[in-house]
């Protein structure tokens, strides 16, 4: 059985526009520890790659650093799961913005090293509490 993406996501509707909710988004990562090192605008990605129209879509790449360096050091290939992703969507018909962001703890399932549960904790905190500053 397939589990829903969302199961794997701290999510907030924000009744603002979508380059508002971007920008307002990047503060609340920024607060909690996280830069942004990737940006991905999906709209204009499949316009210019296949001619396609979507709405407006940003996938941002959050990183903390120092997470990244403990979660490295402890297991590497936890590099497959890095960095954070962070979505922002313009809801159809532009009545408001979806911000999603991944749950390192949803995303990690069981875990069994307890320095990675802590950074997956610390992790989940943090973003949790993005998504409640952006959601007010």
């Amino acid at each position: 059985m397939n589990t829903p993406l969302i199961d794997h996501a701290i999510s907030v509707r924000l009744d603002m526009p979508y380059e508002a909710a971007l920008e307002q988004t990047r503060a609340a990562l920024k607060a909690e520890g996280f830069g942004v090192i990737t940006e991905v605008d999906i709209k204009a990605t499949l316009r210019e790659k296949i001619g396609a129209e979507f709405r407006k879509y940003a996938i941002l790449g959050a990183c903390n650093p120092a997470f990244a360096h403990q979660a490295l050091s402890t297991e590497p290939q936890i590099g497959l799961l890095l960095p954070c992703n962070v979505i922002v969507y313009e809801v159809e018909g532009g009545a408001g913005t979806i911000v999603s962001l991944v749950d390192p703890l949803e995303m990690l399932g069981g875990i069994a090293d307890p320095e990675l549960q802590r950074v997956a904790d610390d992790a989940h905190a943090r973003l949790a509490r993005a998504a409640e500053a952006l959601a007010g």
